[in-house]
């Protein structure tokens, strides 16, 4: 459904009466296209802490060991770096050094003079380490960091994200950060703000090809006939994934038609059945490289009136079929090493939502999943496991929802709109990536910073 107060203030009446208003002024958002694939202007690089001091923060590109181990991977996002610029379409503050509370002066002192240069669009990513248990002055630095970019988020405007990714070990693991990098730094990130992100310490695959960085992949996914289901099955092709697409039975015509035009193959199956996982493998003789779990209902109640029925179904398809085949593909080996599982989530699972304990406590078993499971797959199977957790997407159901309250769902977000399933499954695809190996147990709110939940 469009978004008609979004087109409204792209208008000169619609900017000047918002203004006066003060209503929420929405930027159209740059999404990637083959005629946008990058952002515009160049990448400002610039240093916090290890004794850079103001003066160095303000745009160095030299000073600690962390920073000669990313301007390699930074060069490779695809925009010019520079260490000065009168507007950056993306800055890179590398503050992995910052380990003393008086250390955070030194990122003020670098973003303060550059954040209202920001290109409409552009991106803020601040390079952390993970806290230290063993040093609470370091740990207190580095966790600052998180409240600075999650506020930072909310005031930048026009368009415009900021991100904190954490990195073990400084530039000694730069390249495990790369496809991170590549993402955030690109027009494939539209709708994801606020987040961080913490890699772990694994060597990333090679990318044979980096305009089909999925060629050779067998990707299945679950609810693929309709809404972000299709749009990621369309994105994993689009990467070049050999995609099997799943849904149930009832909606085989309008699977069918989706796979049609994908190039996939339609897998018309019940999640929920005993046999799921068999006629998976069965449909996937060589194996998956990617499995996405993005079947899910909704049956709302308030928890008083709602019968056991709709509590059991919300589960049972939401969280049990997501565990038992998860469990049952990676025992037989159908999820090949080096594969990626991502499975979808909510916002609701993190924030709640009046009328959907059955629903929230699903996605909130979803999150447990990923957060338990990733660690274990990785070392046991070569398998990352990891989640997407969407907001407020323009979909087929979200159209139905009454009128304020689907306005209030579009404008309570830092972005002041909806996403769209694009969004959700440009996520999923930086998760498919061969080279996103250090990306594992994580959930990544694409939700354009919503003010509910964390």
């Amino acid at each position: 459904m469009a978004d008609r107060y979004l087109h409204f203030t792209g208008t000169a009446p619609g900017r000047f009466l918002t203004r006066r208003l003060g209503l929420p002024q929405p930027a159209l958002l740059r999404r990637w296209s083959l005629e946008t694939p990058q952002l515009e202007g160049p990448l400002l690089h610039l240093t916090a802490g290890s004794g850079a001091g103001a003066g160095a923060g303000a745009g160095a590109q030299a000073g600690s060991g962390a920073v000669a181990g990313f301007a390699e991977v930074l060069a490779g996002a695809g925009l010019p770096v520079v260490g000065r610029a009168d507007r950056p379409g993306a800055v890179v503050l590398d503050a992995t050094g910052v380990t003393t509370a008086a250390g955070l002066g030194d990122v003020h002192a670098a973003l303060h003079p550059v954040v209202r240069s920001l290109a409409p669009g552009g991106r803020v990513v601040v390079l952390g380490t993970v806290p230290s248990p063993d040093d609470h002055h370091q740990a207190a630095a580095q966790q600052a960091l998180e409240g600075f970019v999650r506020s930072l988020g909310k005031e930048i405007g026009r368009g415009s994200t900021v991100q904190l990714v954490r990195v073990p070990g400084g530039g000694a693991t730069a390249q495990g950060a790369a496809s991170t990098l590549r993402f955030l730094l690109s027009p494939r990130s539209a709708y994801v703000s606020g987040q961080v992100i913490e890699l772990t310490d694994a060597t990333p695959e090679p990318v044979t090809d980096p305009a089909a960085p999925l060629a050779g992949r067998t990707a299945l996914v679950t609810g693929a006939a309709r809404g972000i289901g299709a749009a990621v099955a369309s994105v994993l092709a689009r990467e070049g994934a050999r995609v099997i697409a799943l849904d149930v039975p009832g909606v085989r015509e309008e699977l069918e038609r989706t796979a049609a035009r994908l190039g996939a193959t339609p897998l018309p199956l019940d999640i929920t059945a005993p046999d799921a996982a068999d006629r998976i493998a069965a449909a996937a003789p060589d194996g998956l490289g990617v499995l996405v779990h993005n079947a899910g209902i909704t049956r709302d109640r308030r928890l008083a009136n709602m019968p056991a029925e709709r509590w059991t179904s919300v589960i049972e398809v939401n969280l049990n079929s997501v565990l038992r085949t998860t469990d049952e593909l990676l025992k037989a080996g159908t999820i090949r090493r080096g594969g990626r599982i991502v499975a979808t989530a909510s916002i609701a699972g993190i924030a709640g939502n009046n009328g959907q304990t059955n629903y929230a406590a699903s996605k909130a078993g979803i999150i447990g999943l990923v957060r338990s499971l990733g660690p274990r797959a990785a070392a046991d199977h070569g398998v990352t496991v990891n989640a997407v957790a969407p907001g407020f997407i323009e979909t087929k159901m979200t159209a139905a929802v009454p009128f304020f309250i689907r306005e209030a769902g579009r404008r309570m977000n830092s972005l002041s709109q909806g996403g769209l399933p694009v969004d959700v499954a440009e996520a999923v695809a930086w998760f498919a990536q061969p080279d996103s190996t250090a990306v594992n147990g994580q959930v990544l709110r694409v939700c354009g910073q919503s003010l509910l939940g964390a």
